[in-house]
C-alpha cells in the first residue's frame, strides 16, 4: 500500500495558480511604488503645492526646481553642462506672484514701496521671466544664504546697486532676518547687515564711478569730476574683507562731467561754459570699469586671496518724455520682445560692461580663485516699463486731486517687482561657480 504524493498533478496545479497569484500580486505593488517614487522625483513640493498655477517653472538642470531645503542634491547638478543665457527671452505671466511682500520685509524703501503708496494696477507682480534656453528657477532663499555661509558681499556702485540688494534682502528675509549693523552717510549710501543664521554680511557702497570723484550737487558745481585712473577708496580699501562684488554703474556717467587722468583734464561732457574739449561718455565709462577691474585684480592677486566679482548691466529707463519734465511711465504691461528693441546707447553700454568683464578673465586666467562674470540685465529689464514707481515715489500723490507736476521715478524698482529677477539670475551664477 504506497502512500500519497503531496505533489501529485491536481495540488501542483493549485499550487502553481497560487504561486502565479502571488507573483502578480507582488510585481503589482512594485509597479505603483515605482510610480510613486518617479512622479515624487519629478515633482518638488513647491511644485505641488502650486499645481493650480498657470505656468510651472522646472530648471533647466533638473526636472524639476530643488525645494529651499535640498542644497545638497543642489549642490550635485553639472551646471557647466546646463548654462543658459538668461539675457533673452520674454515675460509670461505667471499667478504666483512674488516671495515676499511689504508685511515680511521692513527693509524696503519708503520710494519703492509702491502698494503702500497706492500703485492702482499690481498686475506688474505677477509675471515671470522666461528665457528662450532654459527655465530660471524660482529664488530659493535658503539654497542661496548657504552657498555664501561665512562671505561678505559688497553692491557697489550707484542707487540701482542699492535697489537690488535690498530686493535680495526681501527675498532672504523669507528664511532669515537680516540685521543692519551699520549705517553712515547722507541717506544711508554706506550699509551693513549681518546674517546671524549663516554668519553672512551684504554691505552697501555709494560709488556711482566706481572711481575716484567728485558728484555735481544742487549747490554747487553742475558737473561731477571724475578721476579715471584711480579707484575709488571709499570702497576699494575694504576689498580684501570682501568675499564677492557686485558692481552696477553707468547711469551717472550721462550727466555733465569733467574727466581726468594723470591729474590733468583730458575732456569733458555737456560742460559748454568750460574750455574743455568735448566728448562723449563711452570712453571714459570704459576707462572707469577697467581702472575698477584692474584694481581688484591688482590687490588680490598681491595678497593671494580670493573673490568673485559680478558686474551688472546697465538698466535702462523708461521715461516717456524728460525725467525732469514731466516724463512719466504710465505703461501697465510688459513690452514683448517684438515690440523693443535696445536703443544705440544702451547697446552701446552694455557692449563696453561685457568686454571688460572679458578682458579681465583673460587677465586672472593664471590665477587662482579670482573669477568674473557678468549678470546681463539690460533685455529683460528693457521690457518691464510697468515696474516702476512712477509717481507712486510719493505716498498716494493725487489724494488731493491730481496736481500740476508730480516727479516720477522710471529708473528704479517697486519692490516687489521685476528686479528680484535679477538675484534669481545672481543666484544661478553663484550655483554654477560652486
Amino acid at each position: 500500500m504506497g502512500s500519497t504524493n503531496p505533489f501529485n498533478d491536481n495540488s501542483l496545479s493549485i499550487f502553481k495558480r497560487i504561486f502565479h497569484l502571488i507573483l502578480y500580486f507582488l510585481l503589482s505593488i512594485s509597479l505603483i511604488c515605482f510610480y510613486f517614487d518617479l512622479f515624487y522625483l519629478t515633482h518638488s513640493p513647491t511644485q505641488l503645492i502650486h499645481s493650480t498655477t498657470i505656468f510651472t517653472y522646472n530648471s533647466s538642470i533638473s526636472s524639476s526646481s530643488p525645494s529651499n531645503s535640498s542644497i545638497g542634491k543642489d549642490m550635485t547638478y553639472d551646471y557647466k553642462k546646463s548654462s543658459c543665457d538668461y539675457s533673452n527671452g520674454d515675460w509670461v505671466s505667471e499667478m504666483r506672484g512674488p516671495i515676499y511682500n511689504v508685511t515680511t520685509c521692513g527693509t524696503i524703501k519708503e520710494s519703492e514701496n509702491c502698494i503702500t503708496n497706492g500703485k492702482p494696477d499690481l498686475g506688474y507682480l505677477y509675471w515671470r521671466w522666461k528665457p528662450n534656453e532654459c527655465n530660471l528657477p524660482r529664488f530659493e532663499p535658503n539654497t542661496f544664504l548657504k552657498l555664501i555661509k561665512h562671505k561678505h558681499i559688497a553692491f557697489v556702485g550707484d542707487s540701482l546697486a542699492r535697489n537690488q540688494l535690498e530686493s535680495l534682502l526681501c527675498m532672504l528675509a523669507t528664511t532669515s532676518t537680516p540685521n543692519l549693523i551699520y549705517q553712515n552717510g547722507k541717506d544711508n549710501k554706506f550699509r551693513k547687515w549681518h546674517f546671524r543664521s549663516h554668519n553672512a554680511n551684504f554691505s552697501l557702497y555709494w560709488s556711482p564711478f566706481l572711481v575716484h570723484g567728485v558728484e555735481r550737487t544742487n549747490e554747487g558745481n553742475y558737473y561731477n569730476t571724475m578721476f579715471l585712473d584711480i579707484v575709488n577708496e571709499i570702497w576699494a580699501r575694504d576689498i580684501d574683507q570682501m568675499d564677492m562684488i557686485v558692481i552696477s554703474t553707468g547711469r551717472w556717467f550721462l550727466l555733465p562731467s569733467i574727466y581726468y587722468e594723470n591729474d590733468l583734464v583730458i575732456g569733458s561732457l555737456n560742460c559748454p561754459m568750460l574750455n574743455h574739449t568735448q566728448m562723449d561718455f563711452y570712453g571714459p565709462l570704459r576707462k572707469a570699469l577697467r581702472t575698477t577691474l584692474n584694481s581688484i585684480i591688482q590687490r588680490k592677486v598681491a595678497k593671494g586671496n580670493k573673490i568673485d566679482v559680478i558686474v551688472k548691466t546697465f538698466s535702462p529707463d523708461h521715461f516717456e518724455g524728460d525725467w525732469d519734465k514731466d516724463g512719466t511711465c504710465s505703461k501697465t504691461k510688459p513690452y514683448r520682445k517684438e515690440e523693443k528693441v535696445l536703443g544705440g546707447m544702451e547697446t552701446e553700454i552694455r557692449k563696453i560692461e561685457i568686454e571688460e568683464v572679458e578682458s579681465a578673465k583673460v587677465k586672472v586666467k593664471k590665477f587662482e580663485g579670482i573669477k568674473f562674470e557678468v549678470l546681463d540685465i539690460t533685455k529683460l529689464a528693457l521690457l518691464r516699463p510697468d515696474g516702476h514707481p512712477g509717481p507712486y515715489m510719493n505716498y498716494f500723490p493725487f489724494a488731493n486731486g491730481v496736481l500740476k507736476y508730480v516727479q516720477s521715478d522710471c529708473v528704479h524698482w517697486c519692490l516687489p517687482g521685476p528686479i528680484d529677477t535679477w538675484n534669481e539670475i545672481l543666484l544661478e551664477i553663484i550655483k554654477k561657480w560652486k
